[in-house]
C-alpha cells in the first residue's frame, strides 16, 4: 500500500542589481521600492537553488 508524503519544495532565486546611491541604507531602499513595483521581476533565469523535505505528521 502506497503513503501519502507532504513534501515542501523552496526555490532560491538570487539576481544582482547595480544602482546608483549615497550610502548603502538608500541602495537597499532604492531596490526593494523597484521589487515593490514590479519594476525587479526574479523569473527562472535568477534560479540559484532548490530543496525538497519531508513535512511531519504533527
Amino acid at each position: 500500500m502506497m503513503t501519502r508524503f507532504m513534501v515542501e519544495v523552496t526555490e532560491e532565486l538570487v539576481r544582482i542589481v547595480s544602482i546608483e546611491a549615497e550610502d548603502e541604507y538608500e541602495a537597499l531602499t532604492k531596490v526593494r521600492q523597484l521589487y515593490r513595483e514590479e519594476e525587479i521581476v526574479l523569473d527562472w533565469s535568477d534560479f540559484l537553488d532548490a530543496e525538497f523535505n519531508i513535512l511531519s505528521d504533527d
